[in-house]
């Protein structure tokens, strides 16, 4: 009877394309015992060969059990305790349970709950259960999401249960209303998807330096935001890079959005629009990396010189491996191949003491001389150079350079638009715009990004916002396909400006 049992499940087996392993210890087992009766266990065996080569004709070959397709399902929500969307919600635990075994990751970047708790509940998982308890008292007649983000996963294979958001409300109605928008960097038309964008309900402006949020949201890798089950009321929206954790805006380095007026959910409104800026820039001379300079026994310098070829549209640099003491412009010299001096040349220092710009009037093809004497600059150790040096150099002929013409549309040149061309985040050059036309027959070859700046001011630069005056920081539209410029080749290109 044990036999045809086993017979019957392998026979079974075979058909779904199960691994058959363990079967084969069975009849291994089974063939030991039938050994004992030679004559019933011979026929039994070569009964059971019989079966295994006709079910599994492939089974001689050698390779490794494929185990079914691999798991692409995220958990399922089988059963949630109260039930998702309840109302007159009076508990503080609330119990999550799925078809299979899970984990939660990153629960402190994941979680999101509002209106926005003194205390952040906690979150546990046991198999196939996450428990959520709730630490603070509830607000009454008030709408609660509780966000868990991506924070949700299966143990076997790590597939994500994405945006899982549980809702209750203490009162007798679930709110519906909402507001959704989009937040950009104010400077670079680019997008930070790292900041919060925060909801204050009928805030005074003092509300977000002085207290937390009523909401909080995330964006998405587009800067889209929105705030789902939401009362009928005033709100103000904010964005913020919370430096500190503290989810107030605090200090005039951290990136900060504001709107002009408040938003009231009981009106019909559009998506808002928030412009990200920091109204101070971060010191780049961090004491890291002076320590850095200071530990260098040689001082040193580098040049922006490419295969000894100067771009005559830029000047001369040298850059120093650390801040200079000293600096005697008289003792770098511009020569000819002679070694006479060349008149009408600037050498110049910046404000940090790291860099040194010679600028000149720049002639096609030149070749040229840089003098640079051992005692022209010292850093703050006392250190100067080891040596005097001889920079040799040609100055680049105007067939190393490419002709761009770029065509804009939907631009209002009233507003004293500048384009910009990026070299990652460095501005390589730019120029302001009175017509719909840029042109230049001398543009250095390269891949640049372009963005219009919306120079309101007239200033010809980038201006931040600023909170405490209301003031709105100035905007740049960056354009998402690159411009690709050739040496001695047309570059030519159409662009359109379009708002969001």
């Amino acid at each position: 009877m044990g036999i045809i049992l086993i017979l019957f499940e392998w026979v079974k087996a075979s058909q779904k394309g199960f691994n058959f392993t363990p079967l084969k210890q069975q009849f291994q087992y089974l063939s030991i015992l039938l050994m004992r009766n030679a004559i019933f266990g011979f026929l039994s065996l070569l009964f059971l060969g019989y079966l295994i080569i006709a079910t599994c004709g492939g089974c001689a070959q050698i390779g490794a059990p494929t185990g079914g397709p691999k798991d692409t399902t995220a958990p399922i929500l089988v059963k949630a305790v109260p039930d998702n969307q309840s109302i007159n919600f009076k508990e503080n635990k609330i119990t999550l349970q799925f078809d299979e075994y899970v984990d939660l990751q990153n629960m402190q970047s994941n979680l999101l709950v509002s209106p926005l708790p003194k205390n952040t509940p906690s979150v546990s998982s046991n198999l196939r259960t996450v428990t959520i308890k709730l630490k603070d008292s509830l607000l009454p007649n008030t709408t609660y999401t509780i966000n868990l983000g991506d924070a949700i996963k299966d143990v076997n294979e790590g597939n994500v249960y994405k945006d899982f958001v549980y809702t209750f409300s203490t009162g007798a109605v679930i709110d519906s209303l909402e507001i959704n928008g989009k937040v950009i960097m104010a400077e670079s038309g680019k997008i930070d998807s790292t900041l919060t964008v925060m909801l204050y309900k009928k805030a005074s402006d003092s509300d977000v330096i002085k207290r937390k949020p009523d909401y909080v949201s995330r964006m998405n890798s587009e800067g889209r935001f929105v705030f789902k089950n939401l009362p009928a009321a005033s709100f103000s929206v904010y964005a913020l890079k919370d430096g500190d954790g503290s989810k107030t805006y605090n200090s005039g380095t951290e990136i900060f959005a504001f709107i002009d007026k408040q938003v009231n959910t009981a009106e019909t409104n559009g998506p808002v629009k928030l412009l990200a800026y920091a109204e101070k820039k971060q010191s780049a001379n961090t004491p890291v990396s002076s320590t850095k300079k200071v530990k260098e026994k040689k001082l040193r310098y580098t040049t922006n010189l490419s295969n000894q070829q100067h771009d005559i549209l830029q000047p001369i640099e040298l850059n120093m491996n650390m801040p200079l003491k000293n600096f005697n412009s008289d003792k770098i010299i511009l020569t000819d191949t002679s070694f006479n001096p060349i008149k009408n040349v600037s050498v110049a220092l910046d404000s940090n003491r790291e860099r040194i710009y010679i600028r000149h009037q720049w002639k096609e093809n030149e070749k040229l001389f840089l003098l640079v004497s051992n005692d022209a600059i010292s850093d703050e150790a006392g250190n100067g150079l080891s040596k005097a040096d001889t920079i040799t150099f040609r100055c680049k002929s105007k067939e190393d350079y490419g002709t761009v013409l770029l065509r804009f549309k939907n631009i209002d040149v009233s507003k004293h638009p500048v384009v910009q061309f990026m070299e990652g985040d460095k501005i390589k050059t730019e120029s302001a715009l009175t017509t719909l036309e840029y042109s230049n027959k001398m543009f250095s070859p390269g891949e640049y990004e372009i963005r219009i700046l919306l120079d309101d001011n007239n200033n010809g630069k980038w201006d931040p916002g600023n909170y405490s005056q209301k003031l709105q920081p100035e905007k740049c539209h960056a354009f998402p396909q690159k411009l690709t410029v050739k040496a001695n080749w047309d570059n030519e290109r159409d662009i359109e400006l379009k708002e969001e």
